[in-house]
Order: C-alpha cells, then structure tokens, then sequence
C-alpha cells in the first residue's frame, strides 16, 4: 500500500488554489470536475517531498461545521477486491463499493476508520500484455 494524498473540502476552488498555490508555494497538477459526484477537485503537490493535497468543492456546500474539512486519505492498492476481502474478515466498514468515475482508469473504493474518517482505496488501471 502507497499513500497518495489527503483530501480536504473547500469553500472556494480559486481561493483555495491561490493559497497553495502563491502563499504556501506547492504546485498545481489538475483540475477535474467531476459530475456524477457534484464535485471539483484539483491536486496541489509539495515540489521538495512529493506530498499531495487534493482540493475538493462540493457543488451547494460552502459552509461547514468545525472538523469537516477533512474529506478523506488516499492509498495505492495492488489488488482492491483482495484488499476489501481483507478488511472485512478484520470488521472493517465499507463506505462505498468499488467503482470508477466516467473517463477514468482507475478503481475506487472507500473505507472508514475507527473514527469515521473516509478512507479511499485507488487501484491503478493494469498496463496491458
């Protein structure tokens, strides 16, 4: 397992940008709305560690009570059915099932943790051959 990143929600996808961008000095990667989910999300990356935060605007949700900001942690996993396999022989709950996001490659799944912090699984797409 590899982390990838940890997810926060912002009020405001430009705000948010400017500020990691050109106060805290990280870098912009993309930027993707995401419609089945009524969501924006960019990814901002540290150019020294590699450390990434992904930017997420929830259409209709520009207020939040204290702690919310906390959207999820993401990790790499090899195989995500024997991954989840695993996590449920250990009690672990299963937020949301596999699935994909139209035009991506990837697999997503999502678990919580002992304080109902979403957790999502990413399985890369397999190179062919």
């Amino acid at each position: 397992m590899k982390f990838l990143h940890t997810s926060i929600t912002v009020r405001s996808m430009d705000e948010s940008l400017r500020f990691y961008t050109e106060v805290l000095g990280l870098e912009f990667e993309r930027r993707r709305t995401i419609p089945e989910n009524k969501a924006e999300i960019a990814f901002v990356k540290d150019p020294v560690s590699g450390g990434r935060v992904e930017l997420t605007h929830w259409d209709g949700k520009d207020t939040f009570e204290a702690g919310e900001q906390l959207d999820h942690l993401a990790f790499e996993v090899e195989d995500l059915d024997r991954f989840l396999m695993r996590m449920r022989t250990k009690g672990i709950r299963i937020a949301k099932e596999p699935y994909q996001i139209s035009g991506g490659t990837t697999r997503l799944a999502f678990i919580l943790d002992p304080n109902d912090v979403w957790i999502e699984l990413i399985e890369r797409a397999k190179a062919p051959g």
